[in-house]
């Protein structure tokens, strides 16, 4: 039997570390959506700051851990890309959704407290009295920071219970 007729196999990219590899482009692909949209808010004027600097700093800052990631997966042996679980960054991201739309009518303590908990839920490993216990926490910290330290304007509470 001859192999004359066989296709020949393709060159592929040495990767030794496939999930560091495609998870370093996913951070440069966002490095660069960051340094896109940034792209009209002005930058340094002499060695004053402007509102585009600080944003392109850590974007570029980004990029560039982002490549060494991708460089090292070509040469260090890692693990593969696991299968991939959309329940943790659908319940984040419903948390921040709940955040923005439950702050100014329900307060920033009560929706701190809802929020964490409903970023809690991400996991199928949360343990809830730790997470309680811990949004409990969370809440102070956050109410003594933004509220009293910073005095951002938010309602502490909800507008009912004054």
């Amino acid at each position: 039997m001859s192999d004359a007729g066989a296709p020949k196999s393709r060159r592929r990219l040495p990767i030794r570390n496939p999930q560091d590899f495609w998870g370093s482009l996913t951070v440069a692909g966002l490095a660069l959506l960051a340094l896109w949209a940034g792209r009209d808010l002005p930058g340094m004027d002499g060695f004053a700051f402007g509102p585009g600097t600080a944003p392109r700093l850590l974007a570029v800052c980004l990029l560039v851990l982002a490549g060494a990631v991708a460089l090292r997966a070509l040469f260090v042996q890692g693990s593969r890309v696991g299968r991939f679980h959309a329940r943790g960054p659908i319940v984040v991201m419903a948390s921040i959704l709940a955040f923005a739309a439950m702050i100014r009518p329900l307060g920033l303590a009560v929706t701190t407290f809802v929020c964490f908990m409903i970023a809690a839920a991400a996991s199928g490993e949360t343990r809830w009295v730790e997470a309680t216990i811990t949004a409990l926490g969370f809440t102070f910290g956050a109410v003594l920071l933004f509220y009293y330290g910073l005095s951002l304007q938010f309602p502490l509470w909800p507008a009912f219970m004054l």
